[in-house]
């Protein structure tokens, strides 16, 4: 079987799949998107409607002021997010991030140790999905908030 056959093959497995059992199936595959080797962070926790991300920001994460640019926060409220509402979804169903908010609440610093982004489906609607989101560190203090509304489609 090529690659393109492998590939046809696997996506008509991942049609007949919830989203929980996608999720899950990429775990016991170990398969590591590329996105949390670049970032430092993965996948801990997963269950219908929850998530929860952990990452290490460190010094290839800083920002040209000192700090863990935002973007770190924000990419890994998102993964989160997304993974959530992805384990809602029905068979056949997908999805696509209509918005993403990121409130700021402080500073991350390279080895503070880890940080924690858990994620909760607020709402799955035929056409809409909402989740919201916190990052807290190791300290156990709030860094920051985010929430999505994605198109189910």
């Amino acid at each position: 079987m090529n690659a393109l056959e492998k590939k046809k093959k696997l996506e008509e497995t991942r049609m007949k799949m919830t989203g929980l059992q996608q999720l899950q199936a990429v775990i016991e595959e170990g398969l590591t998107p590329a996105i949390e080797k670049t970032l430092d962070f993965k996948l801990s926790e997963l269950s219908f409607g929850k998530t929860v991300f952990s990452g290490y920001p460190g010094e290839k994460h800083l920002n040209p002021i000192g700090t863990v640019h935002g973007g770190y926060a924000a990419t890994l409220l998102d993964s989160a997010l997304g993974c959530a509402i992805h384990t809602v979804l029905e068979p056949g169903e997908r999805y696509t991030t209509v918005d993403l908010n990121v409130k700021y609440l402080r500073a991350m610093l390279p080895g503070m140790g880890k940080v924690t982004a858990s994620a909760e489906v607020v709402h799955k609607g035929r056409k809409i999905a909402t989740a919201e989101a916190r990052l807290v560190g190791e300290d156990g203090k709030l860094y920051a908030t985010g929430n999505t509304t994605c198109a189910i489609y």
